[in-house]
């Protein structure tokens, strides 16, 4: 793809007299900086034409369905093939289940049905059936199979452009307004509008709707394109022309932005580094000092490749967390065991001679995974996952302990934790696994790394509680913020409507945090900190003064971060953290809190951020 650098100046491409500027907030998909003008694809499944045909008309449409579909298939076979090398192979397959539903059986027999029976002409009977299956699929409670809706809508959409007439498609083409280069705005995250087979490059994207772990997003990150999702009101207030700022590490698109805030904009673009278009600021030495002059641990918490090399551009220290679901979500069937080695081998090579803390797989029955889970349980998040599942399903487990090591060759750091546990007999079972494994591949002669230490991930009640016990049986644990205010707090961390649940520290939850501390002080059990919740600026200095000191932060996080780091007086604050744990409720420790955002907040505007 082309670099950003070749991005022309924001002064020569934005009018001269542009409107007056706003801002749009969302959700970061993918890290970056870009800037350019906007493109919009507004192409909708109710726009589609809905007469009827003739009965002499019928074979003229079952003809042309079967063309557009060839012709669709083509052009996946073609995508695949400039993406390879350029993305990690696994994420390649993606497009593969998208061909899969070109032939899929019960797609192809519906669409014919309606035209042969209906009458339907050929758009109409697409729209119909994608339609009914979004409708059905985004009732059912399964992440997955809204995934599914979301491909067989994107395969159905590259269809019915398939058979846009071919004078609208030259005159699209051969407009000479349209930008070359631009900010893909659109409905939803979607594949089939997010690469360009003509040469056109999309520079960022920025949508209303669509998820962090769906297709289109993996895409996404893989290659580095700066997208933001969530954006309320986008269509309806950014036009097909306008200049743009897309800033998708903060999740902000600012529309018609002044010249200061584009030449701000454009000194942030040149003072970074990145992989593709993914910009990250660099991070000096004290980068992660208190304001009192005490150092802070930060290492990457990263869920695919691309971050790893973000973190590695970004100079932190090692991959503190690596979360192994990836893999298990682009396929129906079990990843192969030469597929795990291959993606974790990658994986280390990328992260250098840091450390690398693998997770192991933590999905619930929600996903559908049917050789992890038999069916939607009533509760996932209180059924079968993290290790509770992976003991149940000792194949699965045994498969990815095996692949771990040995993609952990000699002269390689690398950690395992175990998600979700809740007493020492989970973690003691899949100790036993990674003894028997180990022994077998010693047997057939692989050289294995003798030291991969085993950690637990702390973040339900039980295994808070009981936390000593658990930390006998480890070498490290790992603090989970966000599931552990989940679960002590009874809040859905999906709720929008509990997210201040997660922005403020609850004394109950630091009374835990800080039980779990002083156990791990104890017994000189290394600690770490991971989730997006405990970098918040009312909760992170508080984690400081609880004690924490090594943190895994998701490479987009890494300059908020150090900011929040710089502005901690550890002194001030260990004067302040009984006043929390001591407080009945939240609400009484807001004069706290407020302090803590004042100084962020000041600090902030001290330094011009």
């Amino acid at each position: 793809m082309t670099e950003l650098s070749s991005t022309p100046e924001p002064t020569e491409t934005a009018p001269k007299s542009a409107p007056q500027g706003f801002e749009l907030r969302g959700t970061p998909i993918t890290p970056g900086l870009a800037l350019g003008v906007v493109h919009r694809k507004d192409h909708e499944l109710s726009r589609a034409d809905m007469r009827r045909v003739p009965t002499d008309g019928i074979e003229r449409e079952l003809n042309r369905f079967h063309a557009s579909l060839n012709a669709s298939k083509s052009q996946l076979v073609t995508l695949k093939d400039q993406l390879r090398g350029r993305v990690p192979a696994e994420h390649i397959l993606i497009l593969d289940t998208h061909i899969a539903y070109l032939r899929d059986t019960v797609f192809l027999s519906d669409v014919e049905n309606l035209i042969l029976n209906e009458q339907m002409c050929l758009q109409a009977a697409i729209a119909k059936v994608i339609s009914d299956f979004d409708r059905i699929f985004r009732l059912v409670e399964n992440e997955l199979l809204r995934e599914r809706a979301i491909d067989l809508r994107d395969v159905g959409i590259r269809v019915l452009r398939n058979l846009e007439p071919e004078e609208e498609t030259a005159k699209e083409a051969d407009a000479e307004e349209e930008p070359r280069d631009f900010i893909l705005v659109a409905r939803e995250l979607s594949i089939v509008d997010m690469f360009q087979l003509d040469g056109r490059e999309v520079l960022g994207i920025a949508t209303e709707e669509g998820g962090l772990s769906s297709h289109a997003a993996i895409l996404a990150r893989s290659m580095g394109i700066p997208t933001v999702t969530g954006l309320e009101g986008l269509r309806e207030r950014v036009g097909e022309g306008d200049f743009v700022i897309l800033d998708a590490t903060e999740g902000v698109l600012r529309v018609h932005p002044d010249e200061v805030v584009r030449d701000q904009f454009l000194i942030a673009r040149n003072n970074s580094v990145g992989v593709g278009h993914c910009l990250l600021p660099r991070i000096g030495d004290d980068a992660f000092k208190t304001a009192d002059g005490t150092n802070v641990r930060v290492e990457a918490a990263c869920g695919n490749l691309p971050e790893v090399d973000q973190a590695r551009c970004a100079g932190l220290t090692g991959i503190g967390l690596y979360r192994t679901e990836l893999l298990y979500l682009v396929d129906k069937q079990q990843p192969s065991l030469d597929a795990l080695v291959a993606h974790y081998s990658a994986v280390l090579e990328s992260a250098g001679d840091a450390p690398v803390t693998f997770r192991l797989l933590d999905l619930n029955s929600n996903f559908g995974i049917g050789y992890l889970h038999a069916g939607r349980e009533q509760n996932p998040a209180l059924g079968l996952m993290g290790v509770r599942a992976l003991l149940n399903r000792g194949n699965v487990l045994r498969r990815q302990l095996e692949a771990i090591l040995r993609a952990a060759v000699q002269g390689t750091s690398v950690r395992i934790a175990v998600p979700f546990v809740t007493d020492a007999a989970e973690l003691r079972g899949v100790k036993e696994a990674l003894f028997d494994v180990r022994s077998q591949l010693q047997r057939t002669g692989h050289l294995l790394s003798p030291d991969v230490e085993i950690g637990a991930i702390i973040e339900t009640p039980a295994a808070a509680l009981g936390a000593a016990a658990l930390i006998a049986e480890v070498d490290f644990i790992v603090l989970g913020y966000d599931g552990l205010v989940q679960y002590l707090l009874a809040s859905d961390r999906e709720n929008h409507e509990l997210a201040e649940t997660f922005k403020l520290p609850h004394p109950v939850v630091f009374r835990v945090i800080k039980d779990v501390v002083t156990a791990a002080g104890e017994a000189l059990c290394p600690v770490r900190v991971f989730g997006a919740a405990a970098m918040q600026p009312a909760v992170l200095p508080l984690l400081l003064a609880s004690g924490l000191r090594d943190f895994c932060v998701s490479p987009v996080m890494v300059g908020e971060v150090s900011r929040i780091v710089g502005c901690a007086d550890l002194v001030e604050l260990s004067k302040a953290l009984p006043s929390v744990l001591d407080a009945s409720c939240a609400a009484d420790a807001l004069p706290i809190v407020d302090k803590l955002l004042r100084t962020y907040d000041e600090s902030k505007e001290a330094k011009g951020v």
